[in-house]
């Protein structure tokens, strides 16, 4: 099968229509999570970062960071960026520190902070329910 390539004013339609909130990790994640008697708030604005959950009453916040955004496995990732590098690797990094600053500031706070990468939740939901659950224990 031979791959076509997107020209970049493909790509950046593509790219445009990535939403922040709301996807199917996070939907899928949620479910489960209701399922099993957790409580939560999405995308709570009362925390540095929004987080994607916010389980207020164990103080643990949860993110589900999609790969690419967020920078997995970033020494690899980043040579395979062909297209705007000047524009998208530093917006990566950007991201990554912005990320650490987050984690950092949420953890002074006194919560415990759950990052997990989108395409492990979508793979394996139910163990990373689990996780979240297993920190919930009093």
């Amino acid at each position: 099968m031979k791959y076509k390539f997107k020209t970049t004013k493909q790509k950046s339609a593509e790219m445009s229509r990535v939403h922040s909130t709301g996807g199917k990790d996070e939907v899928i994640l949620r479910k489960m999570l209701w399922h099993k008697g957790i409580r939560y708030r999405i995308n709570y604005k009362g925390l540095p970062g929004k987080p994607d959950i916010a389980i207020t009453k164990y103080k643990i916040a949860v993110f589900i960071d999609g790969e690419f955004w967020h920078g997995y496995n970033w020494k690899v990732k980043r040579t395979r960026i062909k297209r705007n590098r000047d524009y998208w690797i530093p917006k990566i990094e950007k991201n990554m520190e912005r990320d650490k600053k987050v984690t950092n500031e949420l953890e002074a706070m006194g919560w415990t902070v759950l990052r997990f990468w989108s395409k492990k939740v979508l793979k394996n939901p139910e163990y990373y329910a689990e996780l979240i659950r297993w920190y919930t224990r009093e």
